[in-house]
C-alpha cells in the first residue's frame, strides 16, 4: 500500500526497445523512480489502470520555477512508460552520452493503485503549455468586489458590479467557523458557488447540482488552481470564504472550454469549508465491538490497530464488514475520492503488513475505479463518513493467487479503516 491507508498495486515498468544495432541503453534506477516507476506498495489492485481521471478546477498552467503557483507538472495524454520509452528514444536520436530525464510530480505518496477524482473538467497541462504569471499576492479586500447572501452549507447568491475587476486576489472571510484551523498538507473538503466575472455565467458548483459534491483536496498541494488551493489555509474549519481569483490565481491565459471559461476570466468563488483534517488523524468515538467469528480490535491511537484472528477459524468465501465507530455523515458513493486511515494483517496469523498510520499519512483512492482490491471497492462504498469499518476480505476479493509482497497469495486479509472524508477533486 502506499499514500492512502491502502493502495492496490501498480502497472509494470517494462516495455519494448526498438530494435538498434550495435547499441545498448541502461535505464538508470533514479529515472524509474523519479518517473514514478518504484514497486508497489500494498493494498493496490495488481489490475489498476495507470490514467489519472480529470480533476475540476485542476490546473491547466506549468509551474513556474519559485513562483507562488505550485502547479503539478503532468504531461498530458502521457503515461508514465511513454516518459520512460520518450527519453530513451532521444537517447538514440540525438548522441550517445546524452540522457534526457522528464520527471513527473505527483504531489503525494501512492497507497493504492492511483488516487483520483471521477469528474469530467480539465486536467493539468501538457509540457508545452504556456507558462503561468506569478500568482498576486493574498489581499481581504479590495476597491471593487461582488455582494454576497446566503448563509453557510447553502447555496451563495453572488451579484456582480458593473466595473471590471482590478486583478487583486481577494480572500475574504464572510463568517468564521470553529473548527480546526486548516494548515498547509490538510486534507479539505470545500463545497462552492462560482462564476465567471466576465461573462457573469455561473459555473456548476457543489450545491443544487446533479451529483455535486465537495472538493477534496490538500491545502496548497498544488493539485487545483490557486483560488482554490491557496485560499483555505489559515481559516478554520466552517467558515464561509469570498474569492475573487484573476486569471494568474484561475485558469490563465488558456481559459478552460471544458467550464466554458475564457482567456483571461477573472473567477468568483464562495468556498465553505467543511472540514479540515491532518495528514495524521484518526477518528474516535463509540465503539461497538465485533462479533465474537471476527477478527478482535484493540485500537492504539495514532498508531496500528492490533488486530487479532479468530484461532482456527476456516478462511470465509465472502466479504464480512462490522462497523465498529459509527459516523454521522453522508454515504460513500461509488465514484467518490476516499480519505481513509487504514491497518492490514493477514487473517490466518494476524501479521501486519501494511498501515498508513506508520506512515501518519492519509491515502485516498476513488471508488469503484479499480484503483484499489475489489473487497475494499465493496467494502467501503455505502458506509457512512466518520465510521470505522473492520473488513474481512477473502482471497477471491484482494490478491487471489498472486502474491504481494509479504501477503502470501490466495490469503484472506483483514482490514480496519478510519473514513475520514469523501469527495471530489484534486490528488
Amino acid at each position: 500500500m502506499s499514500e492512502k491507508a491502502s493502495s492496490p498495486g501498480e502497472a509494470d515498468n517494462t516495455g519494448n526497445k526498438p530494435p538498434v544495432d550495435r547499441e545498448s541503453i541502461v535505464v538508470p534506477a533514479e529515472m524509474l523512480t523519479q518517473a514514478g516507476w518504484a514497486p508497489p506498495t500494498n493494498p493496490v489492485n495488481p489490475d489498476a489502470k495507470t490514467e489519472q481521471a480529470p480533476q475540476v478546477f485542476a490546473s491547466n498552467q506549468r509551474k513556474v520555477p519559485l513562483s507562488e503557483a505550485g502547479y503539478n507538472e503532468d504531461p498530458g495524454g502521457v503515461g508514465r512508460l511513454g516518459v520512460i520509452l520518450g527519453s530513451v528514444l532521444a537517447v538514440l536520436l540525438i548522441a550517445s552520452g546524452v540522457t534526457m530525464y522528464y520527471v513527473n510530480k505527483d504531489g503525494g505518496t501512492k497507497p493504492a493503485a492511483k488516487s483520483d477524482s471521477a469528474t469530467a473538467s480539465p486536467s493539468a497541462a501538457p509540457s508545452d503549455a504556456p507558462s503561468q504569471a506569478p500568482v498576486p499576492p493574498i489581499k481581504d479586500s479590495a476597491k471593487v468586489l461582488p455582494s454576497v447572501s446566503g448563509d453557510f452549507g447553502t447555496k451563495a447568491a453572488i451579484t456582480l458590479p458593473k466595473e471590471a475587476p482590478e486583478g487583486t486576489f481577494v480572500v475574504k472571510e464572510l463568517s468564521a467557523g470553529s473548527g480546526a484551523k486548516v494548515e498547509k498538507g490538510n486534507w479539505v473538503s470545500v463545497d462552492y458557488t462560482a462564476m465567471d466575472w466576465q461573462t457573469g455565467k455561473e459555473i456548476p458548483g457543489s450545491y443544487g447540482e446533479e451529483n455535486g459534491k465537495p472538493q477534496l483536496y490538500q491545502a496548497g498541494g498544488g493539485s487545483l488552481i490557486p483560488a482554490l488551493d491557496n485560499a483555505v489555509e489559515g481559516h478554520k474549519a466552517g467558515s464561509r470564504l469570498l474569492v475573487v481569483a484573476p486569471p494568474a490565481a484561475a485558469f490563465g491565459a488558456q481559459g478552460s472550454s471544458d467550464l466554458g471559461i475564457g482567456a483571461g476570466d477573472s473567477l468568483v468563488f464562495v468556498l465553505d469549508i467543511r472540514q479540515a483534517t491532518a495528514p495524521g488523524a484518526v477518528l474516535s468515538g463509540d465503539v461497538t465491538p465485533p462479533p465474537a467469528d471476527f477478527p478482535q480490535v484493540k485500537d492504539n491511537g495514532t498508531k496500528a490497530a492490533e488486530i487479532t484472528p479468530v484461532k482456527g477459524a476456516a478462511d470465509p468465501t465472502e466479504l464480512k464488514s462490522h462497523v465498529l465507530i459509527q459516523g454521522k455523515g453522508r454515504k460513500i458513493e461509488q465514484g467518490e475520492k476516499v480519505l481513509v486511515q487504514y491497518t492490514g494483517v493477514l487473517y490466518k496469523d494476524g501479521k501486519k503488513f501494511d498501515s498508513s498510520l506508520d506512515r501518519g499519512q492519509a491515502f485516498t483512492f476513488t471508488t469503484g475505479a479499480g484503483q484499489v482490491i475489489e473487497g475494499w471497492d465493496k467494502g467501503i462504498t455505502g458506509q457512512n463518513i466518520g465510521s470505522r469499518v473492520e473488513l474481512v476480505v477473502p482471497a477471491s476479493l484482494g490478491y487471489k493467487d498472486q502474491a504481494s509482497d509479504s501477503i502470501p497469495a490466495n490469503s484472506t486479509l483483514v482490514f480496519v479503516v478510519d473514513i475520514l472524508d469523501a469527495g471530489v477533486g484534486g490528488s
